[in-house]
């Protein structure tokens, strides 16, 4: 390689370097410990799981930020934290950033959560269940007592036994907030041959995210409601930060 040419990571900045550095950290662990599989023990301790759940422990509101759940998973979630952390941290600094992250990180795996006992009381008529049920369902079972159809106890069981995973929340803040500090900025997207302005790539994408969370289709894995979490964080601290960029809202 020429010694002219500079290495892509020449210009990343302290807070986004060591949150690729963790988040990569965490990811082979999953992969030598768990094998892939979301019931191993790495993901077990550190994914977010309800808190009804008995695998739910307090720190899991942090620590889910940083599992992910296969390749592809990380590797997005990654590129857009490398591609749009940088600039933001500059422009608010790193202290200021990496309070930013983890404040839309927490707030998308609480939002989340409030969704998730939304739809627990939806099925059941509580927040909670009883210990005898909770035990049955531990079980990988369905308590008789619940008389829930094939498809409502499906949902329950995953709300109980599929933990949240990813770093997409607080992705999610950082996007907004970039799209509102530097909205007018061009930007050149894979698969996209013409450049878009970030605030109408931004816009775009949280308004998919609202639409597939409302939309409920069952075969969709994917915590849209800890996306729109992230993205409300986002947009609320640049208004309580009031935080300001070239065009800025």
């Amino acid at each position: 390689m020429s010694a002219y040419r500079q290495s892509p990571f020449a210009n990343l900045t302290p807070v986004v370097k060591n949150l690729l550095i963790i988040n990569v950290i965490f990811f082979l662990a999953y992969m030598l410990l768990d094998h892939g599989s979301p019931r191993g023990p790495v993901t077990t301790l550190f994914g977010e799981y309800y808190f009804d759940s008995s695998s739910f422990r307090p720190w899991q509101f942090i620590t889910y930020m940083f599992m992910h759940g296969g390749f592809e998973h990380i590797f997005f979630n990654m590129f857009a934290l490398f591609s749009f952390g940088p600039i933001l941290e500059y422009s608010i600094g790193s202290k200021r950033f990496l309070n930013f992250y983890f404040i839309c990180g927490i707030g998308a795996g609480i939002l989340q959560m409030f969704v998730q006992a939304m739809e627990v009381h939806s099925l059941i008529g509580s927040f909670t269940l009883t210990a005898a049920d909770k035990h049955t369902l531990d079980q990988l079972l369905i308590p008789d007592s619940l008389q829930l159809t094939q498809d409502a106890a499906a949902k329950l069981y995953g709300i109980y036994h599929a933990p949240l995973v990813g770093a997409s929340g607080a992705i999610f803040g950082i996007l907004v907030a970039f799209g509102m500090l530097y909205p007018n900025m061009d930007l050149m997207m894979l698969f996209i041959p013409f450049p878009i302005k970030a605030k109408y790539l931004v816009g775009f994408y949280v308004l998919l995210e609202i639409y597939l969370g409302f939309r409920q289709n069952p075969t969709d894995s994917v915590a849209h409601f800890a996306h729109i979490g992230g993205a409300l964080l986002g947009f609320l601290m640049v208004r309580i930060w009031r935080l300001r960029g070239p065009g800025s809202y």
